[in-house]
């Protein structure tokens, strides 16, 4: 298995903090993720996609190529190319903003991750976004008035309780229909969210 973390640059709007890869990660430019890191001067380890949204394909990067009309997305590629590597630990850029049903497609690649037991963020402009199933997650003490945000993803999750926060909430319900745990505050204290039975995608802004 390998220890180090997976990188994966989809197409969507790019952010590059916290992509310092080091020794044992792999850094994967999903299609046209490839095109932020050309810009930024980041070469990847290998490019996966279709190749439909890179303005040249580069030929000095490894890469596997797949037909424009396939079931899985580009970054649904990247993901099970580096789980087969071994790969456990994901963090994952130019996955929202662009296209809404790619960015609602990359939440569920998230949440999916969570479900098998690995660790992932989606790292944006505005946030970092986590996905946490029948478990917790513990965030650092944020400054005070840092907007935190909590929903099921999927028809209800239970159990749900939040420690930290200026609203909060103990062995609760939230379901997909009612956006109970938007626009929470941090405290300046550390956060826990946990939930028993479901998941949970948890919005960090990245500044108050």
């Amino acid at each position: 298995m390998a220890r180090g973390t997976a990188y994966i640059i989809g197409a969507g709007d790019f952010c590059g903090l916290g992509l310092f890869p080091r020794t044992g990660d792999i850094l994967i430019a999903a299609d046209g993720g490839y095109n932020h890191l050309n810009k930024a001067g980041i070469q990847p380890d290998l490019l996966i996609g279709d190749m439909d949204s890179i303005k040249k394909v580069p030929l000095c990067i490894p890469r596997l190529s797949y037909p424009a009309k396939k079931d899985d997305t580009d970054m649904a590629l990247c993901l099970d190319v580096a789980l087969r590597l071994g790969y456990r630990r994901f963090k994952l850029y130019g996955a929202l903003g662009g296209r809404m049903d790619h960015s609602l497609a990359n939440l569920q690649l998230l949440a999916d991750l969570a479900k098998k037991g690995h660790q992932a963020r989606i790292i944006d402009h505005n946030a970092i976004v986590y996905a946490v199933y029948n478990g917790s997650l513990a965030l650092p003490p944020l400054e005070s008035g840092r907007t935190v945000s909590v929903f099921s993803w999927g028809d209800r999750a239970d159990g749900v309780t939040l420690k930290g926060l200026t609203y909060a909430l103990k062995d609760a319900t939230l379901t997909n229909t009612k956006p109970l745990g938007v626009s929470n505050e941090a405290r300046g204290k550390p956060i826990n969210i946990s939930v028993d039975s479901g998941i949970l995608i948890v919005v960090v802004k990245s500044r108050p």
